[in-house]
């Protein structure tokens, strides 16, 4: 199991996911919402769905790390995952 690190900067060579159409994607994302949202609750589904896409491209590009490396440099217990 691995976990992205970082951001995604905005430059030409950035691992962005291919999406259909910026508008589009954001057209999609409102028309989900309930007809009582609030620009809050919008920049907080833009920034999810731009979260999500950034980790997946990520992922794809085999920039992750492995889980216990990133609890090990926090000095935790790997043994601690295993526990529910």
């Amino acid at each position: 199991m691995g976990v992205c690190l970082g951001t995604l900067g905005r430059s030409k060579g950035d691992l962005r996911m291919a999406t259909t159409n910026i508008k589009e994607e954001a057209r999609r994302l409102i028309e989900k919402m309930p007809d009582d949202s609030t620009w809050d609750d919008l920049m907080r589904e833009i920034y999810v769905h731009q979260a999500i896409e950034s980790g997946l491209a990520y992922s794809q590009a085999g920039r992750t790390t492995r889980v216990e490396t990133v609890r090990a440099g926090f000095g935790l217990e790997n043994h601690l995952l295993h526990q529910a």
